[in-house]
């Protein structure tokens, strides 16, 4: 189903994907997931993700709740790198660095859509050269499937000058549903051994360390309350070093209230694991008012926070004749 309304004098779309008794609704204002119904243990289902509550608030949402970053997703220092020599500068959006694609990035673009089945949409735009900085026209697509239990996305790009890619998907997940109000209880199992330390603007300082010993130490499944404290009052907002190649699962979350378990998978050398620390006061889609600190977990599948910056990181660089794919699969099941 599609559904089209007007919201700040332009229109958007609403897609409705389902899958048994599963559910998605989706936008394609910043090619973004609204709502996700998942069963429980008890069979009934809930909505999973948290959402702003207007599509106004969505225009300008600075928490992303659900929506493409991109072209470089998480934070590049000062907006400033090099491609071949050639010094490039992004536009500034937090602070004095660039966060997620900059000041009017893929999160607040109209995407054009394609719709092949009931259970799976494609979303796509072209980002021209020059838009927030950026060299090079970028062609985007990102397709959401609903199948067997689960939400597949696969991002991909192509571009036609040498430029960088880190395009995510950036969904608040509770699973005990998205009014039910904080993820420190649900229980995460992250498959890596290592993690990137980061300064006080939330920047890696380029050190790959160890979890052992530290409260980024989730190699055995540990309640994501457990340590919070330990990492300061606004909780985890890191990058961790993910074990393997190709894709594999990564990560395990389990709301132990509900029963419902989310396994990821992912092709890409980290995820971003967000715990909601600034979310305090966000206004949230009924019948929240406001969402608390820590009412969302976000999972973002990625290169690593200013690879652009670091040579001994996963390079981000695409140029012509390449094909940029982030893939991520949420499986979803019941304990």
């Amino acid at each position: 189903m599609i559904e089209t309304r007007t919201v700040d004098g332009f229109e958007v779309q609403l897609i409705t994907l389902t899958d048994g008794a599963y559910r998605a609704v989706l936008t394609d204002l910043g090619a973004r997931l609204l709502e996700l119904h998942v069963p429980g243990r008890d069979g009934a289902t809930d909505d999973i993700v948290l959402q702003r509550r207007t599509f106004e608030e969505m225009s300008r949402d600075d928490t992303y709740m659900g929506a493409t970053a991109g072209r470089f997703a998480n934070r590049i220092r000062q907006g400033r790198l090099t491609i071949d020599g050639t010094p490039v500068q992004l536009s500034i959006n937090e602070g004095r660095n660039h966060l997620h694609g900059g000041t009017r990035g893929f999160d607040r673009k109209i995407w054009a859509v394609e719709r092949p089945a009931p259970s799976e949409v494609t979303f796509w735009r072209i980002s021209p050269a020059g838009e927030e900085g950026y060299p090079g026209a970028l062609t985007t697509s990102v397709r959401y499937r609903l199948e067997e239990g689960a939400l597949v996305i696969d991002i991909t790009a192509t571009t036609d000058a040498p430029t960088v890619a880190n395009i995510v998907h950036h969904s608040y997940f509770n699973l005990g549903g998205h009014d039910a109000g904080t993820i420190l209880d649900h229980v995460l199992e992250v498959r890596a051994t290592h993690y990137l330390p980061v300064d006080r603007e939330l920047l890696p300082t380029g050190e790959i360390a160890a979890v052992e010993g530290t409260p980024f130490d989730f190699r055995t499944a540990t309640p994501i309350g457990e340590n919070v404290a330990r990492v300061g009052n606004t909780g985890y907002d890191h990058n961790w070093v993910l074990d393997g190649s190709g894709v594999r699962p990564v990560l395990v979350v389990t709301d132990p209230a509900s029963g419902r378990r989310l396994t990821l998978s992912t092709n890409q050398p980290g995820v971003q694991v967000y715990t909601g620390g600034y979310l305090a006061g966000v206004t949230g889609k009924a019948p929240m008012a406001t969402y608390p600190a820590f009412a969302g977990l976000a999972l973002e599948t990625q290169t690593f926070p200013d690879a652009v910056n670091q040579p001994h990181f996963p390079s981000a660089a695409l140029r012509p004749g390449e094909t940029y794919h982030n893939a991520m699969r949420f499986d979803f099941s019941v304990v």
